[in-house]
């Protein structure tokens, strides 16, 4: 099977990149693929495709760009010439552009993929029904709210156009069902990107590291975490270091840059920037605790399944889907009150205080990882490619 890949890609900082190096990391040690075709944003530098598994051919082919609004044409024009066997999209609401016309045009693709009788699976890693539009950073306006539901409901049912549309969580295959009465959503887990034979579970301590991940300034917001663990120090006498990995989310600009600034005054607060994918593991393994500093949730959290394969402890809000995941998916930490700083700084002294504790929650969420490797999850997609090709859509479980 020749397979296309419609995503972002690193080094692009378009979201979902990430998730995509790892997806061909898998797909192109399976038996069943010729060729992976990855029909790209344009990035200035070139795509890492350098692998050290073996595995089938990986084409590059760059026809889309952020906020364009002949995505819609350069990319169908690209699957005319490449002609794959099946086409996978990489998607959530934002993906081709922060610019409501840009972003609706790019979400049209699967239908016409559909059209041109080409199986097509769409991933989509959120749903806007499940989406806090207000601390999500699209709009505080009630009427503006509206009209982003109405214009969300329109793009949904654009993607269900597609053979199957893949979702990472059960209550959202529930939602679609039910709100568009459709048949052909199916989950299949997010899954974990790199699982470690044996995580290592000891960690520097002078400083112990308190690590969040991301992209930060709306719904994920990093003071409340820098506040938090200051209470720790004066609490405990730790030597404890902030580690916060990541940029700017898109719609909020020099964020990090007046984080930083404000709280200048605060000690051993490090703010490493884009973090590239050969620095990722590092980051987790040298951290004593991943902490998610949200005030709402946008869909499955893929730097939880991380954290979980590094045999990490994490802190959470007890909210929205990361509830959803450790009841679904058996992972474990410490639960805190989002609106209080707090009830985050009692969260992670009683990790950071307690070593039994944390390698025990550690050791529970490196077993929740392992349930749903990124070969697993590919193998899944391969699975559901022959059933649109046989011409039977299963329910997957």
């Amino acid at each position: 099977m020749k397979l296309a890949i419609v995503t972002a890609y690193p080094p692009s900082k378009v979201t979902l990149n990430e998730y995509a190096y790892h997806l061909v990391k898998h797909f192109r040690q399976k038996k069943d693929l010729t060729e992976l075709v990855l029909l790209t944003d344009y990035t200035e530098d070139n795509k890492d495709i350098e692998f050290e598994e073996s595995g089938c051919k990986v084409t590059v082919k760059e026809c889309w760009r952020f906020n364009s609004y002949s995505n819609i044409f350069n990319v169908t024009k690209a699957i005319g010439q490449v002609k794959p066997d099946a086409v996978l999209f990489n998607l959530q609401f934002m993906k081709f552009g922060d610019k409501k016309v840009a972003a609706a045009l790019g979400l049209m693709l699967p239908l016409i993929c559909k059209l041109k009788k080409i199986p097509t699976i769409a991933l989509l890693h959120n749903i806007l029904e499940e989406v806090d539009l207000d601390s999500a950073g699209f709009t505080s306006n009630k009427i503006m709210q509206k009209i982003y539901e109405f214009i969300g409901s329109t793009l949904t049912r654009l993607i269900l156009q597609a053979d199957v549309v893949a979702v990472t969580m059960q209550k959202y295959v529930d939602i679609l069902e039910a709100k568009y009465k459709t048949n052909n959503v199916k989950l299949i887990p997010h899954g974990t990107f790199e699982i470690p034979e044996e995580p290592n579970s000891d960690i520097p301590v002078d400083p112990m590291k308190v690590m969040t991940f991301g992209k930060f300034g709306t719904y994920k917001k990093v003071e409340g975490m820098i506040e938090a663990v200051e209470q720790v120090r004066q609490f405990t006498g730790l030597n404890l270091e902030v580690v916060i990995a990541g940029t700017d989310n898109p719609n909020v600009p020099g964020y990090l840059e007046k984080v930083e600034e404000d709280y200048r005054h605060i000690k051993q607060v490090r703010f490493t920037g884009y973090v590239e994918e050969s620095e990722v593991p590092t980051l987790f393994e040298e951290s004593a605790v991943v902490v998610f500093p949200y005030t709402s949730t946008t869909g499955s959290s893929g730097v939880l399944h991380q954290a979980g394969s590094y045999g990490k402890a994490v802190v959470m809000p007890d909210l929205g889907d990361l509830a959803l995941l450790v009841k679904d998916e058996g992972y474990q930490g410490e639960f805190f009150d989002p609106t209080s700083v707090d009830s985050l700084a009692k969260a992670i002294e009683n990790i950071v205080t307690d070593e039994d504790y944390r390698k025990k929650l550690g050791r529970i969420n490196y077993k929740a990882a392992t349930a749903y490797p990124m070969s697993k999850i590919t193998d899944i997609y391969l699975n559901t490619f022959k059933q649109i090709k046989g011409g039977r859509i299963m329910q997957i479980v």
